[in-house]
């Protein structure tokens, strides 16, 4: 055996590692943390409002105080990420968030008046909002750095899921929380845990080519199924290439391909769901169905089960069918067509009494919600290599304009109707609109090359 074959022979025999999965289990557990934080609010929101005499439109306006700062920061955060790498940026926007998250604790405290109260809460939220911009468009960099095109929906798949397990783990405990110790006490314990996890984070999560503990043998698998390796290695073209500033040229490039609009309306109207579950669905189990706070807290994670085994087996079924032959374009499709088709199933709740209906209704629609949000695999799929950071930030824009828009517009439509009846039809025809994003606007998935002479 001569030394070439010996050495093939020898890299062929050497076990891969994994650490892939472990860096995914960071992304989950700080996308999770991150989901509970914006959820804090929803859960504290039924005793907040009665001590601070809050009404549904005021408080619609709370909700959205994250939103509209979340859209606002998300180009400087993806730019910041391009530009400083994710492991550093994300580290902050943790440890800030959480800080944030915190203070919102001491605000009856800290104000006088019910009015002072409303504007120091508004301002807390939007300024967690601007501080958990980079998170997601951090989420899809990392991703698309360590994770081959077949495995990348799945991956996808599971940091998303996160929003529900968040529910899931966080909304019975914030619901015990807050009907043991107070509203208050919601926000300080949420604030302190994310705290610790910036921490753990600085010690856990590397770039593919300066992990301690992966081998040649992993790197060669995750780079010839198309990872981008090099992302936020010095001196590499995605971080020499990474601009002093956003530029406005490599914006309007990205916003007047077809493909790229379809994706970024139709998440939109995907996040439009999220929101109504993150904002109004506790109160809906409260005020619309007459269940208690603390109730209310377990029953809302029944919905996020069904959501979390929705939001995995996009993933799996997307990349089986990648495995299996089908094009990226039917692979990633297929389970958001579908997803979105089964989330419209919530209109049925204004037909029936019964509570455990509802519940059963909520938690299909919200498995179909789990089930089409595959927007981030999509990200990764079709976003330049030189500003994946930018392009993740813009479709993050676009999505999280709709947690501007909803809390807002529920809140008015129960107001003006006196019921949830007409909000839930508005979430449900959002969800049609993202079918046809997908089915008529977008076309073919790719990944969009740059031209950098604009």
């Amino acid at each position: 055996m001569n030394t070439a074959t010996a050495t093939l022979a020898h890299a062929a025999s050497v076990t891969r590692t994994k650490k892939r999965f472990a860096i995914l289990a960071m992304l989950f557990i700080v996308t999770t943390i991150n989901y509970a934080d914006r959820a804090t609010l929803s859960i504290a929101g039924p005793a907040l409002s009665k001590d601070l005499g809050i009404d549904s439109v005021t408080m619609g306006f709370i909700f959205s105080a994250f939103g509209w700062s979340y859209v606002i920061a998300q180009l400087p955060g993806g730019w910041l990420l391009d530009r400083y790498g994710s492991k550093k940026v994300y580290a902050a926007s943790i440890f800030i968030w959480s800080v944030f998250t915190l203070l919102q604790g001491g605000i009856s405290f800290l104000t006088a008046t019910a009015t002072t109260a409303v504007v120091v809460l508004f301002a807390l939220r939007f300024l967690v909002g601007a501080a958990e911009a980079p998170s997601f468009p951090a989420n899809g960099r990392i991703v698309a750095s360590w994770f081959p095109a077949a495995e990348r929906g799945t991956a996808s798949a599971i940091f998303n899921s996160a929003q529900y397990f968040a529910t899931v783990l966080f909304a019975p405990l914030m619901g015990w929380i807050t009907h043991s110790y107070g509203w208050p006490a919601v926000f300080v314990v949420m604030g302190l845990l994310g705290i610790v996890v910036s921490a753990v984070w600085l010690k856990t999560v590397y770039t593919p080519k300066t992990h301690p503990g992966v081998n040649q043998a992993e790197l060669d698998h995750i780079a010839a199924g198309g990872a981008l390796v090099n992302m936020d290695q010095p001196g590499t073209q995605s971080r020499s290439f990474a601009p002093e500033s956003p530029k406005l040229g490599y914006i309007k490039q990205l916003l007047s391909n077809r493909m790229l609009m379809g994706v970024y309306v139709g998440q939109y109207c995907i996040t439009t769901l999220t929101y109504f579950f993150l904002t109004w669905f506790p109160v809906y189990l409260v005020k619309e169905r007459g269940m208690s706070i603390l109730n209310a807290g377990f029953v809302a994670a029944l919905p996020a089960i069904c959501g979390f085994a929705g939001g995995v087996l996009g993933g799996l079924i997307s990349d089986g069918l990648l495995r299996r032959g089908k094009t990226l374009t039917v692979a990633r499709k297929t389970p958001i067509v579908i997803g979105m088709l089964l989330s419209t199933s919530m209109i049925l709740c204004n037909y029936v009494d019964s509570a455990v209906v509802v519940v059963a209704i909520m938690s299909l629609a919200f498995f179909g919600k789990g089930l089409g949000a595959l927007g981030w695999a999509v990200v990764s799929d079709t976003s330049p290599k030189e500003i994946s950071g930018l392009s993740g930030a813009l479709f993050n824009t676009f999505g999280n304009t709709a947690g501007i828009t909803t809390p807002i517009v529920i809140g008015y439509l129960i107001k003006g109707t006196g019921s949830f009846n007409a909000a839930l039809v508005f979430v449900a025809a959002n969800a049609l609109v993202a079918v046809c994003c997908y089915l008529f606007v977008v076309g073919d998935i790719k990944r969009f090359e740059l031209r950098k002479d604009s």
